[in-house]
């Protein structure tokens, strides 16, 4: 439980200490080791949490179960394809950065159609998605890059201890 926490506060300071560059979030690639080294439910609980937590910085509101579900969903999948071996090379870790970004942010605008674009037309939401690509490209670039940083050392870290304290529960 503990590495688990530690991740999920570290997520959300993260995203806290990046708050001024839009979408330059930590957040997925946290939750991405986590699923990586602690096991999916871990990588679930470390973006569910992170998003709860730092929106006690940013506000709290109706978009807050959505974003806990899009960065836990990041966490789990991560979880999930490194049980499979899918994420042994860094172009397919770095890409699944990138994607999992893409999927956080067609998550997300799904929030923002449904509450907030009337008339709800197909033209009205290809425009909204549209009008966050920008920034989840951003999101996407930003994950990979934060990966390429975290990813062999802290997976390092992580692993040592689950072994240490005999933590294997995935």
């Amino acid at each position: 439980l503990m590495p688990t926490a530690v991740l999920a506060a570290t997520a959300a300071a993260g995203r806290v200490l990046f708050a001024p560059i839009p979408d330059v979030k930590p957040v997925s690639a946290i939750a991405i080791v986590a699923g990586a080294a602690l096991g999916r439910r871990s990588g679930f609980v470390v973006g569910a949490v992170a998003a709860l937590v730092s929106n006690f910085f940013f506000g709290q509101g109706s978009w807050t179960p959505w974003q806990m579900y899009a960065w836990g969903l990041v966490g789990y999948l991560g979880g999930v394809f490194y049980d499979r071996g899918a994420l042994e090379r860094g172009w397919a870790l770095y890409a699944w950065g990138f994607i999992s970004a893409l999927m956080y942010g067609a998550i997300l605008n799904g929030y923002y159609v449904l509450g907030f674009v009337r008339p709800l037309t197909w033209p009205a939401v290809v425009a909204a998605y549209v009008a966050g690509a920008p920034l989840d490209i951003v999101h996407g670039i930003a994950t990979a890059g934060f990966l390429a940083v975290i990813w062999l050392p802290w997976g390092r870290a992580i692993r040592r201890v689950v072994a240490k304290y005999d933590l294997a529960a995935r």
